[in-house]
């Protein structure tokens, strides 16, 4: 006897379990580690936007950390430029008001020029300052320079002259390296000049220099058109040839400002100096020749002076230099071209 297969009861049990199956694949879904969602394993619907995520959050971090840096930078270069503010209004004259005895110092070095640090009007103002002082006992011109202008050197000696008799306080002059030509028309204007027997002194002439190049043009083909109103305008025009009346004229323009350079040195060392038919040539001597031949007092250094001669050991530097900003400007704008225009510019000099 074959029994009858309960189907109805099979299929009602199938459709009982289907609701706990669906929810067991639900639960498993939901208990898939991230890695794995991540990774794109079975199972997962949604590693997709999870890696959009990721990304997203990555480069969020990357502009952060690009935003900290711009902002480091731009506090860094904000320090540097108030360090140099501050540089700048620091630094000028040296000390002063300092009411304790002492012995004021002011450096000349380098190129004797307008615009230089041993310009007039710098060298001016710090021994201005000097002299003021009620502390200072003395002045002591510190110098090491090849010259430079004479116009610049005879401001530095008449308004020291004029100031040592207002104030009635001793200057000297201290030679390092060298005091040539335009240094040694400032140093003429202290009361005793102080060498190192091995220091370069004297070159009492004066100079102007330039090219020509009218000879190598002609070889090259190439002609110069240079335009003037009046005859001589174009006197030190280095393309074009120099007349004799016109080198004449400038030598005369030399001997004139040799003969001044010369009665100032003979104004400032009086009867100390030995004329001799070289002194005033051009020729320059050691420190020891220069005390023989009574262009210098005698052997010295800036604290033998401070120490023997002013007897006031303390050293006050008044030099006045400058500031930061104003270095930044000469570098930066005034030195664009400076080399072509030096090349061929002509200048009257005392070296």
């Amino acid at each position: 006897m074959t029994t009858p297969l309960n189907t109805d009861d099979d299929s009602r049990k199938t459709s009982e379990n289907e609701p706990s199956n669906q929810g067991q694949a639900q639960v498993d879904q939901k208990n898939v580690a991230p890695e794995n969602i991540a990774n794109g394993a079975p199972g997962s619907t949604s590693w997709e936007r999870v890696t959009l995520e990721k990304l997203a959050f990555a480069t969020l971090h990357e502009q952060r950390l690009a935003r900290r840096w711009r902002t480091a930078f731009r506090l860094a270069w904000l320090g540097v430029f108030v360090a140099l503010i501050w540089l700048g209004f620091s630094e000028g004259a040296g000390n002063k008001n300092v009411t304790s005895p002492h012995t004021a110092v002011v450096e000349i070095k380098g190129e004797i020029a307008s615009g230089a640090e041993a310009s007039a009007e710098l060298v001016l103002s710090a021994v201005r300052a000097a002299l003021e002082d009620s502390g200072a006992q003395a002045l002591v011109l510190l110098i090491n320079s090849p010259g430079g202008s004479p116009v610049q050197a005879g401001i530095i000696n008449d308004e020291i002259r004029r100031l040592k008799a207002l104030h009635h306080k001793p200057v000297y002059a201290v030679v390092e390296e060298s005091c040539a030509s335009a240094a040694y028309y400032i140093a003429v204007s202290a009361d005793k000049i102080f060498v190192d027997k091995a220091s370069i002194v004297g070159s009492i002439g004066v100079l102007m220099d330039g090219f020509g190049f009218t000879g190598l043009m002609d070889k090259l083909g190439v002609e110069r058109r240079l335009m003037t109103a009046g005859e001589n305008k174009g006197f030190l025009d280095p393309f074009s040839p120099q007349t004799e009346a016109q080198r004449v004229y400038a030598q005369s323009m030399l001997n004139q400002i040799h003969r001044q350079f010369i009665d100032v040195v003979k104004a400032g060392r009086g009867q100390r100096l030995k004329e001799s038919p070289e002194m005033f040539s051009g020729l320059f001597w050691t420190g020891q020749q220069a005390v023989e031949m009574g262009l210098a007092d005698q052997l010295g250094s800036l604290d033998f002076v401070a120490r023997e001669v002013v007897k006031a050991e303390e050293l006050i530097d008044y030099t006045r230099r400058d500031n930061v900003a104003e270095r930044l400007v000469k570098r930066f704008g005034a030195a664009i071209g400076s080399g072509a225009v030096q090349a061929t510019k002509s200048a009257v000099v005392l070296r």
